[in-house]
């Protein structure tokens, strides 16, 4: 019966195999910087700690295979990578689970607009929506770091254009805005009726964070430097003459 080959450790090399060597050097520091990082780490904050000759593609590519069958997994999100707990060992190491707030449908209806179709106004999700958006909703997505305030747009009233966050495509497991589902995806899923008007499309998300040209920067918050103003006589602790 033939034994099934040894599996080869990716660290485990010969220190005179050069090319070797510097693989699994880069290997290690990728893994440190994945394993010190809170989020996603892009492959600009990686390459500067790399060999000269690196690849960063095979080496990610190597790594995550790797820890593929391990208890904590390597993800791409938000255009980096990260460490994530396998799934099928989530509830293992899970502790108590924190009462979860849910978005309401307008919440939820919102978000969708304002990644699929940013940079957007809060007319224009009212007129997609076609109905009123009350601002307490923009609020509770900007409290939840998914949506951000991204500049002005270039109109009367220069009204705030909203975007999405990298915070954003690391909750739903996105890679980039783009990786959202298509039409096709979407009547799949049973989430768009079939019947739709003839003509209707999608738009391709985008969520360069450079401004587009109907857009201008936001304005730096001015500092309030108010003055509280003075007590009034009447509010003073001295006692009444009698």
């Amino acid at each position: 019966m033939t034994r099934p080959a040894p599996r080869i450790d990716l660290f485990d090399v010969r220190p005179e195999d050069e090319r070797a060597s510097a693989f699994a050097r880069d290997l290690r520091v990728i893994e440190a910087l994945l394993f010190t990082s809170s989020g996603p780490v892009d492959a600009r904050a990686l390459k500067p700690h790399l060999s000269k000759e690196a690849d960063l593609g095979a080496l990610m590519e190597a790594l995550t295979a790797d820890y593929a069958r391990r208890g904590v997994n390597i993800l791409k999100a938000a255009g980096g990578w990260m460490l994530r707990t396998a799934p099928d060992l989530a509830r293992v190491v899970a502790g108590p689970v924190p009462e979860a707030r849910k978005l309401s449908r307008a919440a939820i209806e919102v978000l969708a607009i304002v990644a699929y179709h940013q940079p957007v106004t809060r007319a224009e999700i009212e007129e997609i929506r076609g109905v009123s958006t009350s601002k307490g909703t923009l609020d509770v997505l900007l409290e939840t770091g998914w949506v951000r305030l991204r500049g002005r747009r270039k109109a009367p009233g220069r009204p705030v254009t909203y975007g999405t966050t990298p915070a954003f495509l690391v909750q739903f497991g996105l890679d980039a805005v783009q990786d959202l589902p298509g039409l096709d995806e979407m009547k799949g899923a049973g989430l768009i009726d079939g019947r739709l008007p003839a003509g209707f499309a999608m738009p391709l998300p985008s969520d360069d964070p450079s401004l587009r040209e109907d857009e201008e920067a936001l304005e730096p918050e001015p500092l309030d430097f108010t003055l509280s103003p003075p007590p009034d006589e009447d509010d003073s602790d001295t006692p009444d003459e009698a």
